[in-house]
């Protein structure tokens, strides 16, 4: 049973270490992509108009949500709320239970 315990530890752990390398994979490759596209806009037309910030701000939306699963950021459904409606769905399952 510990050893149970202990392999689903582990292997949340890793899923959560291979979610933050991939974020900050995305990371690097979104501020190396778009610095070369705010240079090609520059070089273009010295940014009278700045198109990269469309690329940056739709990539960027992208990234954020990476950011959120990755680090487990949820304001509205975190880690209390997910205890909280398993230990209301256990009980109710078992008042169910009771009145068969």
């Amino acid at each position: 049973m510990e050893n149970s315990n202990r392999e689903d530890k582990y292997f949340r752990a890793k899923e959560r270490v291979d979610a933050l390398k991939k974020f900050y994979g995305s990371l690097v490759s979104y501020v190396i992509f778009i610095t070369l596209l705010g240079a090609l806009n520059y070089w273009i037309d010295q940014w009278r108009y700045p198109w990269f910030l469309w690329a940056a701000f739709g990539w960027g939306i992208g990234l954020v949500f990476q950011a959120v699963k990755a680090f487990g950021f949820n304001p509205f459904f975190g880690k209390d709320w997910e205890n909280r409606k398993i230990k209301e769905l256990m009980e109710k399952e078992e008042d169910q239970k009771r009145w068969k």
